[in-house]
């Protein structure tokens, strides 16, 4: 349940980190502070709980996936400042929600038409599988993807706390705030919605479908609320039992409340709706539980993600061209800040990763708390993801290389480290996966040779000649002094080195960057730089393009 922090962070020093997810722990802190009239101390359910929501009308996506991992975030630097007190974390699906629409991209449409308004949890599963419904299927696809990602949590079904009773008492708390849970709603509504609101769903007897009716009657002595049907019968319904769903502003306050949830974040497009929820459950008598809102992802131009659109970077995309950690890394920056998702950026967040995952270890306790991989690799980077090459460096490669073996590459990488394999550096191999793969759909298309210039000409062949009479095997700085001397030598001022380096790149690889020419040299080898090199010269890179 408690994720193992190293005892190197002692709370004193813990307390002093400014990082968002300290300043988010530091709110749970005060939320205890407030219940226990100034201690902090283990809540009397045992643990401190952080809650993360998923509604399984789609499959998880990458909103889901920050979440989660932002969530945990805060949970670890909880843990820091208070070793003490165990922790938990809740994924809860809303799969009560009744369906509302037929996403498009999933099978048998018409048959999911015939459930429109039935509880996610009981509309029949499409997609072929074992599981008994959708909500089922996709319930599954969530706890195995966040399984395979390593995080510790428990999966709660708002069908199974409806039915079960879980929810029943916090039910019949709201039954006798009806009226005031009501009134804290309807400023948000518009007139026709406001006409018929209820902070109770209850459910068809006839249909099983989640109904969104006016309430003729409360009966807080009987328990019950009455409306009418879809078949136009009056109907006497008890609240407990399952047999009412409370409308999401309300259902967010109930499981605060039913669950004594403590921390949760929500996106900022909601923040209007967490707000009244924070209203209905001050109306229940509890405090409110902590939390921040995130920004949300857009695409290269700015616009929203939507999946309906399909604009923007997937999750299952991110994950097909670059590790989880990547992912994770780049959702630890600056959350509260619109983060534009697309796939040029991908190469940047990977190698960013690397260079914190290289630092943590040797770091000092207050330092390690700044460094995003602190907080992804639960205080200890493995010895297992150590890199000596990175992902630029890997994509120059396969474009120099011209392959899409992996066993060619790691040839070229052992005479770079002679001492590393796939079997010692695992994350180095699957590096060299997703390079490949990166390089096939999205450099390779863009590709563009040039001829070079008369001074570049000079200067290449100056370059050439000097790789030709080095020793091979030397390292990457003893390559970059020859770089830089056959620029300099061959007409390039001091000022418009900047601008060698780029010839370099793009007559030689065929594009406008990329990392030190050095490192390139000392990976992908002196001589064969040296051919790359007299081939651009031939224009034969340019005719093979």
């Amino acid at each position: 349940m408690t994720q193992n922090i190293p005892a190197e962070i002692a709370p004193e020093i813990a307390i002093k980190n400014r990082t968002w997810a300290f300043e988010e722990a530091k709110a749970v802190v005060k939320r205890l502070r407030a219940i226990g009239r100034g201690q902090v101390q283990t809540p009397e359910k045992g643990y401190v709980l952080f809650e993360t929501g998923y509604g399984p009308s789609g499959l998880p996506h990458i909103g889901t996936f920050a979440e989660v991992c932002r969530t945990a975030m805060v949970q670890q630097a909880f843990e820091a400042l208070h070793p003490e007190i165990p922790t938990k974390m809740i994924c809860f699906s809303d799969d009560m929600d009744g369906l509302r629409k037929v996403p498009t991209n999933v099978p048998q449409q018409e048959m999911l038409a015939e459930h429109l308004g039935q509880p996610l949890s009981l509309v029949p599963n499409p997609f072929g599988t074992d599981h008994p419904s959708y909500a089922h299927h996709n319930n599954a696809a969530l706890c195995e993807f966040l399984d395979n990602a390593g995080f510790k949590y428990e999966f709660k079904s708002a069908s199974e706390c409806y039915k079960s009773g879980e929810f029943d008492e916090t039910l019949l708390l709201m039954l006798k705030h009806h009226d005031d849970i009501k009134h804290a709603v309807l400023p948000i509504l518009g007139e026709e919605r406001a006409a018929s609101y209820s902070p109770f769903l209850p459910i068809s007897p006839s249909t099983g479908a989640v109904l969104q009716v006016p309430i003729l009657e409360v009966n807080n002595k009987n328990d019950t609320i009455r409306f009418e049907d879809v078949d136009g019968t009056i109907i006497t319904q008890k609240v407990t039992g399952g047999k009412v769903k409370a409308q999401w502003r309300a259902d967010w306050a109930l499981r605060w409340h039913a669950l004594d949830v403590d921390y949760e974040m929500s996106g900022k497009d909601l923040k209007s709706s967490a707000d009244i929820s924070k209203k209905i459950l001050k109306i229940l008598g509890k405090p409110n539980t902590a939390g921040f809102h995130y920004e949300m992802f857009l695409d290269e131009n700015g616009e929203k993600i939507s999946k309906s659109k399909g604009n923007g970077l997937s999750l299952e995309e991110w994950l097909t061209y670059a590790p989880q950690e990547s992912l994770a890394y780049y959702l630890f920056q600056r959350p509260t800040s619109a983060k534009k998702l697309y796939f040029d950026i991908i190469p940047k967040a990977v190698d960013e990763y690397i260079t914190f995952a290289e630092k943590l270890n040797e770091q000092e306790p207050a330092k390690k708390l700044d460094n995003p991989t602190w907080y992804i690799h639960h205080g200890e980077v493995p010895t297992t993801q150590h890199t000596p090459i990175s992902f630029a460096l890997l994509l120059n490669l396969v474009n120099a290389a011209n392959t899409d073996d992996a066993a060619t590459l790691w040839g070229f990488i052992q005479q770079y480290a002679p001492e590393a394999t796939p079997e010692n550096a695992p994350f180095l191999d699957r590096l060299v996966g997703y390079a490949i793969q990166y390089y096939k759909d999205f450099v390779l298309p863009e590709k563009s040779y040039r001829a070079a210039d008369d001074r570049e000409r000079t200067a290449l062949s100056a370059l050439a000649d000097t790789l030709d009479s080095m020793e091979s095997g030397l390292t990457a700085e003893d390559y970059m002094t020859a770089v830089f001397a056959a620029g300099k030598e061959n007409g390039y001022e001091k000022d418009e080195l900047r601008t060698w380096f780029q010839a370099l790149y793009q007559i030689l690889l065929g594009q406008d960057q990329g990392p030190r020419f050095g490192s390139f040299i000392a990976l992908y080898g002196a001589d064969k730089t040296v051919t790359l090199i007299r081939d651009a010269l031939d224009n034969k890179l340019e005719k093979s393009a």
